[in-house]
């Protein structure tokens, strides 16, 4: 199945709806023109069509292999992914200090849902060095930094994450590999990490890998963890890939989707221990990697948002073809069938896949301006307002864009009928690829924790009271507007906002006074905010279509948020009664019981 990015959506969503538009062409993209960004935008379509996408399908059935310590990617992943390096790909959001376009992260999120829409197994390596690039930006000495980002951000180099070992997952205060000091200022770090993307490969030249440890004296917990730079190859003096560095891949993973992608189990220090920078503060290496990880997750939901579109054009596609039944009304000949798209049930199934896609493409590049906002924003003030956006969305738009993701998947399944359950088809695999996506990165249980205990508090609750705040004056705008249809969508939203006024402030109260109560309703409150933001975007973009009065793509932008409105928003007033309810009938059963 081919994949054609949806560029004139994505632009719009980008300029319109999250706000590109407000900065492009001042301060720190003064260099931003329309016809800058259309033309990246269409040169990343042609990328991720003619690239990356025709090799989905072959890399899902060839996979990856380990010989001895060295993995081998499938066919054609590391000659398109010189062709992405020498398209400049990875550079467009890094600094220019370190060779970086210094264009909007909103565009660069764009782009990884273009290449990760096409392939999801590819694009997840181009997202873990751009989380390295973001934590050795902002945590990284001026040395590390001279050495290393120039040759991540051009790409030749990539990044990994490795936190997670056999012991500690979620949890980190089990982890165990240990950082002795060593007199040059170095350190060996001994362990083994799990579940490490792209640990090893065949791509780049050099593999940079960002790596929790514990210092010998280091304090238990969390507190006790320190972040290190660890090269696969130790870099010469001339900056070239010198002697190899005692660390090494033991092992692959045999997983349920993204077969392309390695997934290693990496051993550090078998052979006298392997040689490590400290990035930031000894025992501060936590806070050090969710700079990586805030950015991640971030990806992670765009990641969704990618497999939710690829899934939708499939789905739309066979649905064209595919003949079945005859429609109520049906003009088709005697004895023809109808394509099953005329059936009200199946373009049901395909307007709530497309709906919940727009949805949180616009909520992932809604988070994206917030963060272009907190990087370069006009003064001090407009930089605090931008991160306190961003941290406040970025949960939402890691859990809310994957497990939609896994549901649009499943519709396009069903869209296909059995067919769909045949691996051949393709759709089978976007199911696949997707059921991680809620996973790694934060699971997003892990998500709405974040949400409700460490994001509302923010500013005393004030951050997510503006945000809502935002959203009514987006009702407001609408019940004004002269256009019936939209006027009724303010009304749904603002009618919407009620309710998750009222259980953001249960939640708020919950937090401190009965935090089991709040963590019970936690997973149901994110989705509720989830389903009330991207109306609230969609909404945005309705008051923006209609005055495109006459253009076919305006009539889809009605036509989506209409249905989105009507359809799937009012699921989350549902969802208030199982945010609020406590923690008692979780807890009814013991543990015994539950198994009866």
């Amino acid at each position: 199945m081919s994949y054609a990015a949806p560029v004139k959506t994505i632009a719009f969503t980008l300029n319109e709806i999250a706000g590109l538009k407000k900065l492009a062409g001042h301060g720190a993209f003064a260099d931003l023109t329309p016809d800058l960004l259309e033309a990246v935008l269409e040169e990343g379509a042609k990328l991720a069509a003619g690239v990356l996408a025709p090799l989905n399908q072959s890399g899902d059935e060839e996979g990856v292999r380990l010989t001895g310590n060295a993995v081998t990617t499938a066919r054609g992943f590391a000659g398109a992914y010189r062709q992405w390096v020498d398209g400049g790909w990875g550079s467009i959001a890094a600094s220019v200090e370190f060779g970086g376009q210094g264009l909007p992260l909103s565009l660069a999120v764009a782009l990884q849902e273009m290449w990760n829409a096409a392939n999801v197994a590819f694009g997840l390596c181009p997202i873990l060095t751009q989380g390295a690039i973001e934590a050795l930006t902002a945590h990284g000495t001026p040395e590390l930094q001279k050495t290393y980002l120039p040759k991540l951000i051009s790409g030749e180099w990539t990044g990994t994450m490795n936190l997670t070992e056999p012991q500690a997952g979620s949890d980190l205060n089990a982890l165990k590999s240990k950082a002795v000091p060593q007199e040059d200022g170095t350190y060996r770090i001994t362990g083994t990490k799990i579940f490490i993307t792209y640990g090893e490969h065949d791509m780049a030249e050099n593999i940079v890998h960002l790596v929790l440890a514990r210092l010998p004296d280091a304090p238990a917990g969390t507190k006790g963890i320190s972040l290190f730079l660890v090269p696969k190859f130790l870099v010469n003096a001339d900056g070239t890939p010198g002697a190899r560095n005692d660390v090494k891949c033991v092992g692959i993973e045999h997983k349920l989707g993204i077969h392309a992608s390695p997934t290693c189990t990496m051993a550090y220090g078998e052979d006298g221990g392997a040689i490590g920078w400290l990035i930031g503060q000894e025992n501060r290496g936590l806070a050090c990697m969710f700079t990586m990880m805030n950015n991640a997750r971030l990806l992670v939901g765009t990641q969704g948002v990618a497999v939710a579109e690829r899934a939708t054009q499939q789905a739309l596609a066979y649905a064209r073809e595919r003949r079945q039944g005859r429609a109520a009304g049906s003009t088709a000949k005697p004895g023809d069938m109808d394509p099953i798209i005329v059936h009200p049930d199946t373009r049901r199934t395909l307007l709530t896949m497309k709906a919940y896609t727009e949805a949180a493409r616009s909520l992932c590049y809604a988070t994206a301006i917030a963060l272009d906002c907190a990087h370069h924003g006009e003064d001090e003030a407009a930089r605090r307002e931008g991160q306190a956006r961003a941290d406040l969305l970025t949960p939402i738009a890691k859990a809310f864009s994957t497990d939609i993701a896994v549901e649009v998947a499943s519709m396009g399944i069903q869209v296909h009928g059995g067919m769909g359950f045949i691996e051949e088809t393709g759709a089978a695999q976007y199911m696949r690829d997707a059921r991680i996506l809620p996973i790694y990165e934060g699971t997003n249980g892990i998500q709405a924790i974040d949400l409700v205990t460490r994001k509302l508090p923010l500013g005393n609750g004030e951050v997510v009271r503006a945000f809502i705040r935002e959203m009514r004056e987006t009702a407001e705008r609408a019940k004004g507007s002269n256009h019936d249809g939209i006027g009724k969508m303010g009304a749904m939203l603002a009618s919407e906002l009620t309710l998750l006024d009222q259980a953001t402030g249960h939640m708020l109260g919950c937090v401190k006074d009965a935090p089991n109560d709040a963590l019970a309703g936690a997973t149901p409150y994110l989705r509720q905010f989830g389903l009330v933001a991207g109306g609230h975007f969609l909404v945005l973009g309705a008051l923006e279509a209609v005055k495109l009065d006459g253009d076919p793509f305006a009539a889809s932008r009605l036509g989506v948020a209409t249905f989105y409105m009507e359809n799937l928003l009012p699921q989350a007033c549902g969802y208030l009664a199982a945010a609020t309810a406590g923690a008692a009938a979780l807890f009814a059963l013991d543990e015994e019981a539950l198994a009866d």
